[in-house]
């Protein structure tokens, strides 16, 4: 389950923060030597580097040289930060040019993007994001992501759906990518260690003859991939099928 969410601050000190309008801070309070840029860089860095469950109030402060209630003249907790650590990632992510281009190739642009994104700060797609940070860094990715399905006769509805398809696969993906990452630079190290180490203790309690079906395939899987689970392969696997899946809507109704 995923234990961070973005939209969890107070709506209306959110917003003002990531929109530019909040309020100056007060004279009598300590001087402000920062600016919110390098609170949110501070932020962003520390959970690359060591994951979102590393970034408290406290922990930014000691990077930034301040003692913690500084932190509080700029923002007002880790919910509003996280909020303004994502729309900092989205306003600063790739955006690539595909106007003109079939559809295909705009939407598979749209989630190399996103995984690009993840893959830069892994951090991001374990954060739920039902209620999202409504600031001018996702407003900006949202309004470029829609252009991919200009011009193919989609209700609005529908090409909000189909963004929101292509965009949870992504994320999904990624968070398998990461946990794939974690569990290799565990004391098992990778998949073809791992393996090596349990195969020969399976080996010995498996049926094949109960279940062969499992057997086979799973043997078939993990020699074609060198492991249990390949994040690579799944991604070009399952992007794959699901722009098939929507090429009946995208590509209109056939003649006849």
């Amino acid at each position: 389950m995923t234990a961070e969410r973005s939209g969890a601050g107070d709506p209306a000190r959110t917003l003002a923060l990531l929109w530019g309008e909040a309020p100056a801070a007060s004279r009598r309070g300590p001087s402000r030597a920062l600016d919110l840029a390098a609170v949110v860089s501070a932020a962003t860095d520390l959970a690359d580097q060591e994951g979102l469950a590393a970034v408290t109030m406290r922990a930014v402060a000691r990077i930034l040289g301040v003692v913690p209630m500084t932190l509080y003249t700029y923002v007002p907790g880790k919910e509003e930060l996280l909020d303004l650590m994502l729309d900092a990632a989205y306003a600063r992510m790739p955006r690539a040019d595909t106007a003109g281009a079939p559809w295909r190739q705009r939407l598979t642009a749209v989630a190399d993007d996103n995984r690009a994104l993840f893959a830069a700060h892994p951090w991001a797609a374990q954060v739920g994001t039902l209620r999202p940070p409504l600031g001018p860094g996702l407003m900006a990715k949202y309004e470029h992501e829609l252009s991919a399905f200009d011009d193919l006769g989609l209700s609005d509805v529908d090409r909000d759906d189909c963004l929101t398809y292509l965009l949870s696969f992504v994320q999904a993906n990624a968070r398998a990518a990461h946990e794939s990452a974690s569990a290799a630079a565990g004391p098992d190290g990778d998949d073809t260690r791992w393996w090596a180490r349990v195969g020969p203790m399976l080996a010995r309690v498996l049926d094949e003859q109960r279940y062969p079906r499992a057997s086979r395939v799973g043997t078939a899987a993990g020699q074609a991939h060198g492991s249990a689970h390949d994040p690579d392969h799944a991604y070009r696997f399952g992007l794959a099928r699901l722009l098939d899946g929507l090429a009946p809507l995208l590509d209109g109704p056939v003649p006849g």
